[in-house]
């Protein structure tokens, strides 16, 4: 009998289709471009809450608050994410995945430019913020269905032994889409203070209508994941994935959700939080930090494929600890050297800090891809990858915020971001805990067996094999 929540899955999935190569580039650049995208529309309300969204629409409170307020309209659109992930999960694992992220896609478009024409609160009084709050809700919903069905269109036309290298195409999308959203700001500083706030900020939200119809048009030109064909084919999904994921895969979702933090969470406490910090109370401009921001991303998207590569040749747990080891050392670096207010030195700990965590995420979507059956998987690794973001990734500069109102201290931040890799480190470990795998060609799903070998007792299904 299986243990619940460590379902074995073999029954459910059959072996991957052969995959045309051609399509499987094409899959794996549409997964790149189209999360590139979404990413630099979510990531623009960051910069905006950072640097000019608290004036705009909550001038009546102090800055340090009026900031907080912005942050924590920056929140809203993770706690909106899971729900994102179970919607447009239901539909990508019932109906495919293709049409899926079409309709997010174009979804975050419109929530994006919506906001690019928002009012403030000068002119519409509370409505302004309420109205805020609402867009940013729907950028949420729809980030939190882009996510999963991005990596399984990369993943699952991937060639035999590529899964998490081709996991990392989606990846890239994030660090990119961030440097895009950071360098349209950093172009924008350049106009006058007044300028800025009356309407140049509103330049990247209304130029995000140009990139969404680039990316609609190029996730028009790809074919239905073929592992999806396959399994509906073999059985049409008949129970609800929500339900059959919390029913059978509980565990496996529980140890996931911690794995994700430190790829999600550590992004916004070093551009989001950092950048208002580093201009509010360190005496930086805002064009200067902005540029540290722009080299640190840069190296991110230098430095984080190398991840999925050393994933893929190595045990997968001796990979994580490698990867994320030095982030213990690295990050408190980081704000010492920012804390100095020189600029070679705080460009210098972003750029040190920023490798760690850059290689880990890249592995991330590549490993969880291989963690559930295919008619469930879009709202595993969704509602895995989304639950944590909404749980520590949007909450982060909230809480970085706060953490120094009521301190007075940047180390009770830097205490935040080591427990979020900490516990990343543990889960991680124990969801890949005594296998040496890296990629379950023809067996997705097998690696999820070890996330509950030690506390489920053993499981029907054979143990994978290693691909070495």
């Amino acid at each position: 009998m299986n243990n619940p929540g460590s379902a074995p899955i073999s029954e459910t999935t059959p072996p991957a289709p052969a995959v045309d190569p051609k399509q499987g580039r094409r899959a794996g650049s549409a997964a790149f471009i189209g999360t590139t995208i979404e990413w630099f529309d979510f990531y623009i309300y960051g910069t905006a809450s950072a640097l000019v969204l608290g004036d705009l629409f909550f001038p009546d409170v102090s800055p340090a608050m009026g900031t907080l307020a912005a942050f924590a309209t920056f929140a809203v659109g993770f706690i909106a994410r899971p729900l994102g992930g179970i919607v447009f999960g239901h539909f990508g694992d019932k109906f495919g995945r293709k049409n899926t992220v079409i309709t997010t896609l174009l979804l975050m478009g419109l929530a994006t430019v919506g906001v690019g024409l928002l009012p403030t609160y000068e002119q519409i009084g509370f409505m302004a913020p309420v109205l805020l709050v609402i867009l940013r809700i729907i950028q949420g919903v729809a980030m939190g269905g882009e996510w999963g069905g991005a990596v399984l269109i990369a993943t699952e036309f991937a060639p035999p032994g590529k899964k998490i290298l081709y996991g990392a195409f989606a990846q890239q999308g994030s660090p990119v889409g961030n440097l895009l959203a950071t360098v349209a700001f950093l172009c924008l500083t350049y106009m006058s203070a007044e300028n800025f706030g009356a309407w140049g900020w509103r330049i990247p939200f209304l130029a995000s209508a140009i990139l969404i119809l680039v990316g609609l048009y190029i996730r028009l030109k790809i074919t239905e994941s073929p592992e999806m064909i396959a399994a509906t084919q073999k059985e049409p999904q008949k129970r609800t994935p929500i339900v059959e994921l919390l029913r059978n895969h509980w565990k496996v979702v529980s140890l996931a959700i911690g794995a994700v933090v430190t790829g999600v969470a550590i992004t916004y406490v070093k551009t989001t939080f950092a950048l208002s910090w580093a201009t509010t109370d360190l005496g930086f401009g805002r064009t200067e930090f902005l540029q540290v921001v722009t080299v640190a991303l840069v190296a991110q998207v230098i430095v984080q494929p190398f991840g999925a590569v050393l994933a893929s040749k190595l045990n997968a747990s001796r990979a994580i600890l490698i990867m994320l080891l030095p982030e213990l050392i690295l990050l408190p670096a980081m704000f010492l050297l920012i804390q100095t207010g020189n600029y070679w030195l705080a460009m210098l700990g972003m750029v040190l800090a920023t490798a760690p965590h850059a290689m880990y995420y890249a592995a991330l979507a590549g490993v969880l891809a291989q963690l559930f059956p295919t008619t469930i998987r879009y709202t595993g690794i969704s509602v895995a990858y989304q639950v944590s973001t909404a749980l520590f990734a949007g909450t982060a500069p909230f809480l970085s915020q706060a953490l120094l109102n009521a301190t007075g201290t940047i180390w009770t931040v830097v205490g935040l971001g080591l427990f979020y890799v900490v516990l990343s480190a543990v889960c991680m470990s124990l969801l890949l805990r005594g296998k040496s795998w890296t990629d379950r060609e023809g067996q997705p799903g097998h690696a999820a067996e070890s996330a509950v070998a030690t506390a489920a007792g053993p499981v029907t299904s054979p143990a994978p094999q290693s691909n070495h």
